[in-house]
């Protein structure tokens, strides 16, 4: 079953937690950390997933990002079929590992750098939904349209490709 539910600001503060945490662990490495996906657009109902990109300068960084996650509990996966997106695994519920050994919810961890097609997609769909409350509501309803349609993730997110791109269409027609 795909659970949606509704926004919880605890999604924005479990996020800045984390990036506490990799900033601190990354430091040089990095230039920024994104908050994409659903659970960084206040009112977008959403899978409970924080998905969080660490952008670092090129791809020569990307070694030495591998190296200082892993001390996090963090393990590389590849690109899972998005060319430059590298995504990033948790051993475990405490990943990122802490000395209180805090339990932290799901996440999707990327590392992109910063040039990186994929990575300007999720920021002007993230920022053209963070301004446009009635295209939050319309893709709230779509969810939850598809939810009832199928259970299948991949499926749901091939159900919400028209409406993302149609997104995208507009932020890149406008300067919203």
């Amino acid at each position: 079953m795909i659970d949606i539910q509704v926004y919880n600001p605890k999604w924005a503060e479990q996020f800045e937690q984390i990036k506490h945490i990799l900033t601190k662990q990354l430091q040089e490495l990095m230039l920024h950390i994104e908050h994409v996906g659903s659970t960084s657009i206040v009112e977008q109902i959403a899978k409970p997933i924080l998905d969080i990109v660490v952008v670092i300068p090129s791809r020569q960084q990307l070694p030495e990002v591998i190296t200082a996650l892993s001390l996090l509990g963090y393990h590389y996966r590849g690109d899972l079929g998005v060319e430059g997106r590298e995504a990033f695994g948790r051993i475990d519920d405490y990943v990122p590992w802490q000395p209180d050994q805090q339990v932290w919810m799901n996440q999707h961890l990327y590392v992109c750098a910063q040039d990186n097609l994929e990575l300007h997609r999720h920021l002007t769909f993230r920022n053209y939904l963070r301004q446009h409350l009635d295209e939050v509501i319309a893709y709230g309803q779509l969810k939850q349209q598809i939810i009832k349609q199928t259970e299948d993730r991949e499926q749901y997110t091939i159900l919400k490709t028209d409406f993302v791109e149609g997104i995208l269409a507009k932020a890149n027609r406008s300067s919203f």
